[in-house]
C-alpha cells in the first residue's frame, strides 16, 4: 500500500510533487483546495530550483516589464479569467506608489500594490517555450492568492527577462513562505441606517463613473446593497446568462465593448471587439488574437444592468457577482472621457432579458 502524504509526516513540497503525478491535469489553482494551502506557497516549494523568489519593489519591476516586449498579462478570480498580449508601456506610479496604472490600448490595468506581498519568477517545463520553459512573473497576495501575471511569449525577450529577474531576486530563496488570511468581508450596514436619499441624490448628480465608489464610501454603502438600492431607477436585475447575451450580440453586431475583470489587486480591461466564443462545460470563452476570456457562468448568482449619470450622458454597464457579492466581470460599451456612449451598446444593453 502506498504511503499517504500529510502535513504531519512530510514536507509541502513532497506533497506538491506527489499530488502533480497523480493529477498532472489539474491546476496549481484548483490544487489548493486539495492541500489544504494557498498558491503562492506551492509555487515557493520551487524556489531555489525553477522559481525565484523577488525583491517587493513591485512598481519599479512593472516599469521595467517593457523591455521583455510582448507579454501575456492574466488578471483572474475564480469564476473569470482575463488575458490580453501586449507590451507594458508608460507604467505609472500614483498615490505614493499605492497605485500603478497603465493605459494602452493592449494592456490596461489599475494595479492596488496594497494586495501584492509575494512575487516570484515561474518557469515550467513546456515544449512551446523558446527554451523548453514556459516563463512568468507571478505576484500574490498576503494570503497567498494570484493577483496579477505575466507570461513571456515567443516574442518576449528572455535576455531582458533573465536580466530582471537577476535585478529583483530576494535574498531569500528558502522554499516556504508565510501566509496571513485575508480580513474578513465587513458585513453592509442595514439599509434602515443609512441615509438612502442622500445616497440616491448623489447617485443623481454624478458627473463620472469614477466618482461611483467613492459615493459609495461617503455613505456606507456595500456594492452589491448599492445596485439594489438603486433598483428601478438606476439598475435592473437580468438573467444569469447576460454575460453570455452581451458576448453574443456584441460579436454579431460588431458592437466594441470594454470588459473589466478584476483580482484584489488589479483590474484588468479589454476595449475592442470579441469574435470567437466557444462553449466548453461552464466555460464560455472569447479566443480571439491578443485577448482571451473565460468565464465560469455557474459561478454568477446575481447580475444587473447599471446605470450612471455623467457630464457625457449615462452610461451603461452589465455587472455580474458570485455567492458572496464579489464582482466577476463588468462590461461596458467602448467609449472615452468627452465622447457619449455608443449607440449600438445601448442596444445591445437593452437587450439583455430582465427578471420580473
Amino acid at each position: 500500500m502506498a504511503e499517504v502524504l500529510t502535513p504531519a509526516t512530510t514536507s509541502l513540497k513532497a506533497r506538491w510533487t506527489a499530488f502533480q503525478k497523480e493529477n498532472p491535469k489539474v491546476r496549481i489553482r484548483n490544487a489548493t483546495a486539495e492541500l489544504g494551502v494557498s498558491e503562492a506557497e506551492l509555487v515557493a516549494t520551487d524556489c531555489g530550483d525553477l522559481v525565484t523568489r523577488l525583491d517587493a519593489n513591485w512598481g519599479a519591476l512593472l516599469q521595467e516589464v517593457e523591455a521583455l516586449d510582448e507579454v501575456m498579462a492574466l488578471t483572474r478570480n475564480d469564476a473569470c479569467v482575463h488575458e490580453k498580449h501586449g507590451v507594458y508601456r508608460d507604467v505609472k506610479l500614483i498615490n505614493g506608489h499605492r497605485m500603478g496604472l497603465v493605459v494602452q490600448e493592449d494592456i490596461d490595468l489599475r494595479i492596488f500594490f496594497d494586495y501584492w506581498h509575494f512575487g516570484f519568477a515561474v518557469a515550467t517545463p513546456w515544449e512551446g517555450g523558446k527554451d523548453g520553459f514556459r516563463r512568468s512573473l507571478q505576484f500574490f497576495d498576503k494570503d497567498g492568492t494570484a493577483v496579477h501575471k505575466i507570461y513571456l511569449t515567443r516574442k518576449s525577450d528572455l535576455d531582458a527577462y533573465f536580466a530582471l529577474v537577476e535585478k529583483y531576486r530576494h535574498a531569500d530563496q528558502t522554499p516556504e513562505i508565510s501566509v496571513t488570511p485575508r480580513d474578513a468581508t465587513k458585513a453592509d450596514t442595514p439599509d434602515a441606517e443609512l441615509d438612502v436619499d442622500g445616497f440616491l441624490n448623489g447617485w443623481r448628480d454624478l458627473q463620472d463613473t469614477h466618482d461611483f465608489f467613492p459615493l459609495m464610501r461617503k455613505f456606507g454603502v456595500g456594492r452589491t446593497q448599492a445596485l439594489r438600492l438603486g433598483e428601478g431607477e438606476f439598475t435592473e436585475r437580468v438573467t444569469l446568462t447576460s454575460a453570455r447575451h452581451v458576448l453574443d450580440q456584441a460579436a454579431a453586431t460588431e458592437t466594441p465593448i470594454m470588459v473589466f475583470v478584476g483580482s484584489p489587486g488589479c483590474i484588468q480591461i479589454h476595449t475592442g471587439p470579441v469574435k470567437k466564443l466557444v462553449e466548453h462545460g461552464p466555460w464560455y470563452n472569447v479566443l480571439d488574437p491578443g485577448f482571451n476570456l473565460h468565464l465560469n457562468e455557474t459561478h454568477i448568482t446575481d447580475a444587473w444592468v447599471v446605470r450612471k449619470p455623467t457630464e457625457d450622458g449615462d452610461v451603461t454597464s452589465l455587472e455580474t457577482f458570485n455567492a458572496d457579492g464579489e464582482l466577476i466581470a463588468q462590461f461596458f460599451g467602448k467609449r472615452k472621457p468627452g465622447l457619449p456612449e455608443l449607440e449600438a451598446w445601448r442596444e445591445v444593453a437593452a437587450g439583455i432579458p430582465r427578471l420580473a
